[in-house]
């Protein structure tokens, strides 16, 4: 590849995430620099979120490119595609998915897990930890300037947005900003579950379990290391909590709020609700307008919840590591950054645009009583644990 701008372009990743990882990894597989740049201060500054499902036609391919689809299967779980959908008064099952011997449609793993593969796949020094963008500035078409939070610029042929739901560079793009759906997910996590809480590790199994009455539901999921994490699921305001006189950190008077919203469940999925360890975790869900496009600039494009940020149905990380692998690609065979990104966005919009229409107010569905096969991706809402996006 050659550029107009450089001799050697200059590419800027914003975001070590699943998307930005597995971009930076294909680039550098076809010998192409790269450097990430990521507010964390290091690969283990903070919890990364509960499991992913990895799908064959999306997040598979995009590891097979990256050279990694074996060592992935040598840490996913495909028992974790077990489901089960249980009934809300009586607790018990309904639909019930049990993967066959070798399944591999969509196994899970730990989004930590899988952030470990990618970053130990990159060469050392791609990642520059403890950078918090602030702003993308330059003119159109490039070179484009990076500022920091900490006073330094980084000068770039092509900024890439990986950066998530309240993403920095969308905004030279972009003036598109998440809006809420009027779901809240409420987090809870238990520990040492098959020793300290083995009626619920009965319950939820190695996989997943959910409920829903209509108006509100529960999604409980397995993760590794004897972990369970829990999501309470309603439609209310998105600060349903100060509005009831509390915060996150109030766990008790929390506690008893939900028992009294979930008072006519099945006693053993209330204690989904009341055992968990530690306090609960507030999630609303936002979303990006639909369809989300912006006016093509060669020097500046997003990937992932960055360019299209939808409810957690299971597709986010799956999408963004489509969209990582096709860039990349894109950016390996085409003679100019200009005409790479225009080729990248000219299959990722239209994609990205049609599953925006099939999930606008999907979150809505997680609500339903009504039986359903489909699947929820509540890891998708760890990757970005501040929802004001003001870093």
């Amino acid at each position: 590849m050659t550029t107009s701008t450089a001799p050697t372009p200059r590419i800027a990743v914003v975001g070590a995430g699943p998307g930005g990882l597995t971009c930076a990894r294909i680039l550098q597989r076809h010998g192409i620099a790269v450097t990430v740049y990521d507010h964390d201060r290091g690969p283990d500054a903070r919890d990364q979120g509960g499991t992913l499902d990895l799908h064959q036609d999306n997040g598979q391919l995009a590891l097979r490119e990256a050279g990694l689809l074996d060592d992935f299967f040598r840490l996913a779980r495909a028992e974790g595609q077990e489901m089960r959908q249980l009934d809300a008064r009586t607790g018990e099952i309904g639909f019930h998915h049990v993967p066959g011997d070798g399944e591999r449609s969509k196994p899970e793993i730990d989004r930590g897990h899988l952030r470990d593969l990618l970053l130990r796949s990159l060469a050392p020094d791609t990642v520059r930890w403890g950078r918090t963008l602030h702003s993308v500035q330059g003119p159109a078409g490039g070179p484009r300037r990076l500022h920091f939070t900490d006073g330094s610029t980084v000068e770039a042929d092509l900024v890439i947005g990986a950066d998530g739901a309240w993403s920095k560079v969308r905004r030279a793009l972009s003036p598109a900003t998440p809006r809420y759906t009027g779901v809240s997910f409420l987090e809870a996590w238990f520990h040492d579950v098959e020793r300290r809480h083995p009626e619920l590790a009965a319950l939820v199994g190695p996989g997943s379990a959910a409920a829903a009455d209509g108006a509100r539901a529960l999604f409980a999921q397995r993760n590794s290391g004897d972990h369970v994490r829990v999501y309470a699921i309603q439609r209310v305001p998105a600060d349903w909590i100060a509005r009831a006189g509390h915060t996150a950190q109030d766990t008790d008077a929390l506690r008893a709020l939900l028992l009294d919203r979930y008072r006519r469940w099945a006693p053993g999925l209330r204690r989904l609700l009341t055992d968990n360890d530690g306090p609960y975790v507030d999630r609303p869900i936002h979303a990006l307008p639909v369809p989300h496009t912006w006016t093509p600039d060669p020097a500046v494009t997003l990937l992932g919840d960055a360019a299209h940020l939808m409810p957690p149905l299971g597709v986010g990380v799956n999408l963004a590591m489509l969209d990582a692998c096709e860039l990349a690609l894109a950016i390996a065979g085409h003679d100019t950054l200009a005409d790479a990104v225009r080729a990248y966005e000219e299959t990722m919009l239209p994609r990205s645009a049609d599953t925006q229409r099939l999930l606008d107010g999907a979150a809505d569905g997680l609500l339903s009583d009504e039986p359903h096969h489909g699947e929820p991706e509540p890891s998708e809402l760890s990757a970005s644990p501040e929802p004001s996006g003001v870093r």
